[in-house]
């Protein structure tokens, strides 16, 4: 086995159990692509078994903190199975759910998504591509599937010095699926779509959406960044008088209509722009037109912290053309994807974008990740989804 040591006071993070080991905490020390190493303080004590990444800042990932522990076939077996039986406790009215979350559920770099009886993988870094084809297996063992389609396309497959790679791992079978969402039918496509097809991380956001629709009536409702129409649908089935959805991938705008139709709901009830968001909000704001509603759920502008600077403008800039277009007493869906950004760094931007736009609003609920999206204790980086319901003030 081979061992890598780090500097003199680098160990912290590691004692907290934290997963990752940049490149900068490395005294000595080195191995293959994905090879499991032993970690050890300066003064040569066991920290963790990791997987090596020569390519990337984060240059090892920790498996377990327990010495005794062997990283061979059982122990994937193990983690797959505690992950996917966590699962069986949580309470998911859907039929597409996360069964990995990657750190949180010990297996750095693995993300899997259930649609059905459908799996899609994204292996994602350097340890989980070398045990691919055992955790391929392992996963269609524990779920008692036959089909498992992988996804590792992602641009952090490349910082990992990985290729690209998509296609059908295990079994084969079709691409178009339809997942039931609370009491929706939504379309997706696993080979094409964001992701592994689909957000399944804002399921309870798009209920809450719903909820809000039935209980104040929204009459126009602005669903910014739409995708498939997720929130489109859920504004719908809340009654919402009319929905306009602004995207800027034509083939998305197709597919959220679909999923209007598919629904049962009144077409005139519904409008789609295949456009640019900012210039969308700035065309609404001269026009006069206003919403009593607006979803603003974007797509990760801040990978890392070093891009948090010009993606904290970016996030201001159209939080505060939404707040401009609001009507008093309309509610705001904002959200944060970009693991760069933090909470309380979310939350000032918008408050900041407010005060630029000359509106107050009142703060009713923080929103997250569904709870197949868990963030634990001792990774709080898995917390990459953040989002703000405010009602501005009349």
């Amino acid at each position: 086995m081979k061992t890598i040591r780090l500097k003199e006071g680098k160990e912290r993070s590691l004692l907290r159990r934290h997963p990752w080991v940049f490149e900068s905490a490395i005294g000595r020390g080195g191995a293959d692509a994905g090879e499991t190493v032993r970690v050890e303080s300066h003064q040569g004590e066991f920290l963790a078994w990791a997987a090596f990444s020569p390519n990337s800042k984060i240059r090892a990932r920790a498996w377990s903190f327990d010495e005794p522990q062997r990283i061979e076939s059982p122990f994937f077996m193990a983690a797959i199975q505690n992950a996917v039986r966590a699962r069986r406790r949580f309470d998911i009215q859907s039929d597409g759910l996360r069964l990995i979350h990657g750190e949180s559920d010990g297996l750095p770099g693995l993300i899997v998504d259930r649609y059905g009886d459908t799996l899609v993988a994204q292996f994602l870094s350097s340890g989980v591509e070398r045990w691919k084809g055992v955790l391929a297996d392992a996963l269609l063992a524990e779920t008692g599937l036959t089909r498992l389609y992988e996804r590792s396309d992602a641009s952090s497959r490349g910082l990992e010095g990985l290729p690209e790679a998509t296609g059908w791992l295990r079994g084969d079978g079709p691409v178009e699926l339809v997942l039931r969402e609370h009491d929706w039918r939504l379309a997706l496509n696993i080979a094409e779509g964001h992701k592994t097809g689909f957000y399944l991380d804002q399921r309870d956001s798009r209920k809450r959406f719903a909820d809000y629709a039935r209980r104040l009536n929204f009459q126009r409702v602005l669903n910014c960044y739409c995708y498939t129409g997720g929130f489109t649908v859920a504004a719908l089935s809340g009654g919402a008088a009319h929905v306009t959805s602004i995207d800027s991938s034509g083939p998305a705008i197709a597919r959220a209509a679909a999923n209007v139709a598919s629904n049962g709901f009144d077409a005139a009830r519904a409008s789609f722009m295949d456009a640019d968001v900012n210039a969308s909000l700035r065309q609404f704001h001269q026009e006069g037109r206003t919403f009593d509603a607006i979803v603003l759920d974007p797509p990760k502008f801040a990978p890392t912290v070093a891009h948090a600077e010009r993606a904290a403008r970016a996030y201001k800039d159209i939080n505060r053309l939404a707040f401009k277009i609001l009507e008093p007493g309309g509610v705001l869906f904002t959200y944060s994807c970009s693991g760069g950004i933090s909470a309380d760094l979310f939350h000032k931007i918008v408050a900041s974008a407010g005060l630029d736009a000359g509106v107050d609003g009142y703060i009713h609920e923080r929103m997250g990740g569904a709870p197949d999206h868990p963030m634990t204790i001792n990774f709080p980086e898995g917390e990459y989804l953040k989002g703000l319901v405010v009602m501005r003030k009349l």
